[in-house]
């Protein structure tokens, strides 16, 4: 139908929620990379903040996982879905008033996480440490934010629904189904409580979330990042569009069998071991199709990455996240995990992860997001996007190289034996010949800290350059 058929001006893109998300999302980045700094110092020199309960190592470092994931990470997810379900339905987003309730519940969840955690207020349970009375308003808020993201799909203007979406609609579906599930428990106070499972089984249904958070919240919302922001920066078509539905549907099915691989030597019966350990090693294959899907986006387009830092972010995150993907079903592997488990191998692993796929593949959304989101035609230095780009990957490179070598140490000397079956090493000798690699782990933390200050000033700069612009959308030809 064209506009002239309609009879009228077509609405403006609701944006507003969206730079609200954004600009919180550097925030919260900064904060959160902060207090990583901080407990990694922590664990350098362990007397840095004695006797301060509050600011304890224990305190601290469930603050810094919920900041980087939830607060950092879910903003960038909710921005980026509200800005590209729009883009791609060609209708403004789906109860205005919804998505901004969106944004207020998001912040005070993220405030009482920052207030309970360093109390000492929680579940215990990784990645879900939140209390009851917050969990239930994170199922209040995440209902809203599906009812806006799917009614925006569902009064879309064109016929298709493109792939980017299908990955965010994943995404919200399966941590809905994931937070509902590990977070039920009983309640014996306003901010106690007992979790529904017990043993073995509260093992595994958290280990399944566990997984599925890394598989849903860090790897297929961020795969929707990925499929919109490459082809857009780029200026060239995904790869192969065919690829990219194979992609999606092998990920989400394979995705959510591989959490029992946390298990490995546990309570855990040795079958469901097994089978984790299998589909973990089956990810491999969606994973790398979608890593190669990225990258091939750039065919003949390879000479834009010497001059264009924002494309430099989005495509180096592609190859942490194949990195990451082969890594992380080959510590599934029983034998490998004997010696991986439990040390600083897996710290390794996830931050390669983390700071690498996920981190950069945000940044780089993030420097091609808000200068839409504020009508500007770039960011406000370039210069600094490249500084930000290399002192981020120093930073990852010299964090996680520390914790591989220093992983795979910590194993070896757990394992070691005499002749006579005693341990040639003690626990503290193995302590203290890590040392050095949590002093370079923390400078590569440092590094990366301070990449992340660059874009708040570069983003700061940007917003102060002028006038907001308001856009309208294409409306589509019958």
């Amino acid at each position: 139908m064209s506009r002239s058929q309609t009879g009228a001006a077509p609405a403006a893109y609701l944006d507003g929620p969206t730079r609200a998300f954004a600009v919180m999302a550097v925030i919260y980045g900064v904060v959160g990379m902060l207090v990583g700094v901080i407990i990694a110092a922590q664990l350098a020199w362990p007397e840095l903040l004695n006797g301060i309960s509050w600011l304890s190592y224990g305190r601290l470092r469930p603050l810094h996982t919920n900041a980087v994931i939830f607060a950092f990470g879910g903003c960038v997810l909710i921005a980026t879905s509200y800005h590209v379900v729009q883009r791609t339905c060609q209708v403004t987003l789906f109860l205005p008033k919804l998505a901004w309730f969106t944004f207020l519940g998001w912040n005070l969840i993220i405030l009482a996480a920052v207030v309970t955690l360093p109390l000492g207020i929680t579940s215990g349970k990784e990645y879900a440490e939140l209390e009851w009375p917050i969990d239930l308003l994170i199922a209040v808020v995440w209902v809203a934010y599906a009812i806006v993201f799917f009614g925006t799909i569902g009064t879309r203007k064109v016929r298709h629904i493109y792939v980017a979406n299908w990955f965010f609609g994943a995404f919200i579906i399966t941590v809905a189904l994931l937070h509902i599930v590990n977070s039920a428990a009983m309640p014996v106070s306003l901010w106690k409580s007992y979790s529904a499972y017990a043993g073995v089984q509260d093992a595994m249904v958290q280990w399944w979330y566990g997984h599925n958070a890394v598989g849903f919240f860090l790897t297929a919302g961020f795969l929707g990042i990925m499929y919109y922001f490459i082809p857009k920066q780029a200026e060239r078509p995904v790869y192969s569009y065919r690829l990219s539905i194979v992609h999606f549907w092998a990920l989400i099915f394979t995705y959510m069998w591989a959490g029992p691989h946390h298990l490995h030597y546990t309570a855990l019966p040795d079958w469901a071991q097994s089978l984790g350990m299998v589909f973990s090693l089956v990810l491999l294959a969606p994973s790398w199709g979608g890593m190669i899907n990225g990258i091939m986006t750039l065919s003949g387009a390879w000479h834009k990455l010497r001059d264009d830092p924002v494309l430099k972010f989005l495509i180096v995150s592609l190859s942490f996240y194949g990195m990451s993907t082969f890594e992380g079903p080959m510590m599934s592997i029983k034998t490998v995990n004997a010696l991986s488990h439990y040390t600083d191998w897996t710290v390794g692993h996830v931050h390669s992860g983390a700071l690498g796929w996920v981190g950069l593949v945000s940044m780089g959304a993030l420097y091609h997001l808000i200068p839409v989101l504020w009508g500007r035609k770039q960011m406000y230095s370039k210069r600094a996007i490249e500084i930000h780009f290399w002192v981020a990957t120093i930073g990852i490179v010299l964090y996680i190289a520390a914790m591989w070598i220093a992983g795979v140490m910590q194993g070896l000397m757990w394992r070691a034996t005499n002749p006579d079956g005693t341990l040639v090493y003690s626990f503290v000798e193995s302590v203290k010949a890590t040392y050095p690699y949590y002093v370079v782990r923390w400078l590569g933390g440092v590094l990366y800290l301070g990449g992340m200050l660059i874009m708040l000033w570069n983003v700061v700069m940007t917003i102060k350059s002028g006038e907001v612009k308001q856009v309208a959308p294409k409306l589509a030809t019958a």
